[in-house]
């Protein structure tokens, strides 16, 4: 199971990259796994104020549908328009071109797992 060591990670199983002020996020590799071949991803609005655990959004599989949890604070300044049309970058580079959203940071990231506690967390 791929868990990057450059990244922060939420018991639900979302991702962040945190730079300055601004915080990239997506779904972890196990994540995609579970769900299988995903078919489509609902993303927020850029502008939309999000809080740390707030929904951000749902991916859809052939297996499930899942709820998307914002793992920090801020306003979304991006969402990857890529996914609209190839949800499947979820499955096969959910660290790379699958990133969900982009945050400008509304305060410092609280709560989260680092590298080790998430490969723990999920075994």
């Amino acid at each position: 199971m791929n868990v990057p060591d450059n990244l922060l990670y939420c018991d639900t199983h979302e991702w962040v990259r945190v730079e300055g002020k601004k915080a990239v996020i997506g779904i972890t590799d196990y994540a995609q796994e579970q769900l299988g071949d995903i078919t489509y991803v609902d993303l927020p609005s850029v502008g939309a104020a999000l809080s740390a655990g707030a929904d951000m959004g749902a991916v859809e599989s052939v297996k499930a549908a899942s709820e998307l949890y914002c793992p920090v604070s801020g306003k979304v300044t991006k969402v990857n328009a890529d996914l609209d049309a190839s949800p499947e970058l979820a499955n096969s580079d959910p660290y790379g071109a699958a990133w969900m959203i982009e945050l400008e940071l509304s305060e410092e990231p609280k709560g989260l797992l680092s590298p080790a506690d998430y490969k723990k967390l999920i075994g």
